[in-house]
């Protein structure tokens, strides 16, 4: 088989891991072993045993699932990370043994649950939370979005449907985010989600300095009261169709194939940027 028809049949990938799917004893050893260190002295700052836990299961999951896909072994995987702190895997000379040189991924954890996003070519951000989170900290984060998104969260019936619409928009602006490398040096407001009253990206505004301008943006809520967000850069070569993995990468369980939506990204005219209710 060639390496572009490879290419073509390499669907988007996500591992949905709690951290109790990995026995703390066995994440302990795995980190012993896997973990550089760096990442062993960024472990042993947390000052409590739950946040060190989480990270621990999180960066094991990370390599565990990249050994998988480029057909090295976890510790020598060499993963670097950009000056505003995005990561990277370092291609060995010669490429990878499997897939090339094109492989990109993004972490995201929050309360007990790590999320990883992997793709074979262009980029990838995800992003995971809660929805039982602070209402105060959230009413903050609403307050960085434009404000038609602002003006779509007040138009919510309860509070508790406005915390599922802040939390949609948050993870989906954080998962774009860092996709890009930007994190928060790119401002909410500076781009904007018009979203369906349920669940799925309508449309997209990207900011100015969007070359690219169209994504595929995918919702989900893979255990109650966890929203996902996943943002993949638009690739015309690859498959609509997204595998979720639940658990460690050492299950034998099949994935669920999920559809990846339509890319999303076009001009608009400026009647079209209203949020939906």
């Amino acid at each position: 088989m060639s390496g572009g028809a490879a290419r073509a049949e390499a669907p988007v990938k996500l591992w949905l891991c709690a951290n109790e799917d990995l026995p703390p004893e066995i994440a302990g050893v795995l980190a012993a072993n896997w973990l550089d260190g760096q990442e062993k002295e960024a472990a042993s700052r947390f000052m409590f045993e739950r946040d060190r836990r989480q990270y621990t299961v999180a960066h094991t999951l990370v390599r565990r699932a990249l050994a998988m896909e480029a057909g090295l072994v976890e510790p020598e995987l060499v993963i670097w990370r950009s000056p505003r702190g995005r990561p990277f895997l370092q291609y060995p000379e010669g490429g990878l043994p499997r897939g090339g040189q094109q492989l990109d991924f993004n972490l995201s954890h929050a309360g007990g649950y790590n999320l990883l996003g992997v793709v074979r070519r262009q980029r990838i951000g995800v992003d995971i939370e809660r929805l039982d989170r602070e209402a105060q900290s959230l009413d903050t984060i609403a307050h960085t979005f434009t404000l038609e998104e602002q003006a779509w969260i007040g138009r919510a019936r309860g509070s508790g449907a406005r915390q599922r619409r802040v939390l949609r928009l948050w993870t989906l602006k954080e998962a774009y985010t860092k996709a890009r490398g930007l994190g928060l040096g790119l401002p909410f407001d500076s781009f904007a989600f018009i979203l369906d009253a349920d669940r799925g990206v309508l449309d997209f505004r990207p900011p100015e300095d969007d070359a690219t301008g169209r994504w595929s943006f995918l919702e989900l809520e893979p255990v109650p009261d966890v929203l996902v967000a996943v943002a993949v850069q638009a690739d015309e070569g690859r498959p609509p169709v997204l595998q979720l993995h639940h658990g460690f990468p050492w299950t034998r369980s099949a994935p669920l194939a999920v559809a990846l939506p339509e890319p999303v990204g076009e001009e608009r005219d400026e009647e079209d940027e209203l949020l939906v209710s």
